[in-house]
Parts: C-alpha cells; structure tokens; sequence
C-alpha cells in the first residue's frame, strides 16, 4: 500500500488544490509534483504570480504558494498502483476531509488537477465548498498546451 502526503495548508489558506495522488517521482522525493515535466509549479507560479516557481527549493516553492492563501493535498490518502498513471490506482482510500476544517478554517474553495480527482467534486462542495476541476498538470494531459491549460488553471484566483 503506497501512503500519500501530509495536506500543505495553513490557517488563512482559502483555495486548496487536489491532485489523486502522488506518481513515482513525487513519492521518491517526497515532494508534492516532483516529476520534471509536470506542469504543476509553472501553472501555479504563472497564476498567483510568482515568476520561476518551479525554479524555486520546494520547501520555499511551498512557503511562497502558502503566502498566496493557496494549499495543496490529494484526494487519496493511500492506494496500490504500478506506475504513475491513475488509471492504475487500485484499492484506494480517501484523504480525511473532515480535518480540513481544523486546518484550514478560511478554506472556501477546493480545485481539482485533474478528472480523477474532480471525481470527488461533488463530495467536497456538498460539504459547503466552492469546487473547481481544472485540466490535469500532468505530462499524461497531452491533450492541451501549456497556453491552454493556464487559460483554466488561472479561475483559481478569480
């Protein structure tokens, strides 16, 4: 059983990111979107503003998206997988949501990097939070350029 990511929030954050959870890469480093060609850093640098993120040490890449009032979790807490690809998650175990509250009390809105974690969508707003599923960040999500994704990514802070 693969064990995902403690949630990166802070008391006055108020938008919270979800991916599915953690591929091969992130799970080896022990980071949050570690794989190189994942977009996750540069969109979410080029949407709150902050040039390079992804150029950044992660733990200042994580102390500059928390300024922003922006967190960063997944849906699943644990799961079996071979690879990276969600297609391949198998007996999975949802992340305590009901926590989030504790942890975040300004929270209002929850987006979704991509459709499997926007599967959770309707969960999470009917527990009373705004909810947005973006195209994935991952180099899976051929289908879109960088330019189109960002087009998305950016109703994050709208």
């Amino acid at each position: 059983m693969l064990r995902g990511f403690p949630p990166v929030v802070a008391a006055d954050t108020h938008t919270l990111v979800l991916g599915s959870f953690p591929g091969e890469a992130s799970l080896a480093a022990t980071q949050y979107y570690a794989h190189p060609r994942n977009q996750f850093w540069k969109l979410l640098g080029a949407v709150t503003g902050v040039p390079a993120l992804q150029e950044l040490p992660y733990d200042e890449r994580l102390k500059r998206v928390l300024s922003k009032g922006i967190g960063i979790w997944d849906v699943l807490a644990a799961c079996h997988r071979e690879g990276s690809l969600d297609a391949a998650i198998r007996n999975a175990q949802p992340n305590d949501f009901a926590s989030l509250r504790e942890h975040a009390p300004l929270l209002k809105t929850v987006c979704f990097n991509g459709k499997t974690a926007g599967r959770f969508a309707e969960v999470i707003g009917a527990a009373g939070y705004e909810t947005l599923v973006l195209p994935s960040s991952s180099p899976a999500n051929a289908m879109l350029s960088f330019e189109q994704k960002l087009l998305l990514w950016q109703r994050i802070i709208s």
